[in-house]
């Protein structure tokens, strides 16, 4: 299994879409990473050798945040938000939709499983 900035990518998949499992890189990112690195998108992961595993490798780091950096950053932001006391830090501390999404109904993947309010059984 290839490891490109420490993930390792599926060896059986064309490299255009093993690149994607890095945190960061989408469809359309990995195509331009592979054209900057002249590697052919349609070869396998498992058909790379060191050199274009490298030349990947010094693409992303150069051009992109991916990967921890990203995180990091995504992170930092949202707590920049909530430490300001902005509308969408509100949101974030207070575990809802942050995008203007409706709450009366659904938001159960933001909110969590539903909490019944169920009658207690005397003993």
């Amino acid at each position: 299994m290839p490891r490109i900035v420490g993930v390792d990518i599926p060896k059986e998949k064309q490299i255009e879409t093993a690149l994607t499992y890095v945190y960061g890189i989408g469809l359309t990112t990995a195509g331009k990473v592979l054209k900057k690195a002249n590697i052919d998108s349609d070869k396998r992961a498992k058909d790379l050798n060191e050199e274009e595993i490298s030349r990947i490798t010094a693409v992303l780091q150069k051009d992109y945040f991916i990967e921890g950096d990203l995180r990091r950053e995504i992170s930092q932001n949202i707590k920049r938000l909530m430490s300001i006391g902005s509308y969408r830090g509100f949101r974030h501390k207070k575990s809802l939709p942050v995008r203007g999404q409706r709450t009366h109904t659904n938001a159960r993947t933001r909110k969590g499983p539903k909490r019944t309010a169920g009658i207690k059984k005397k003993k």
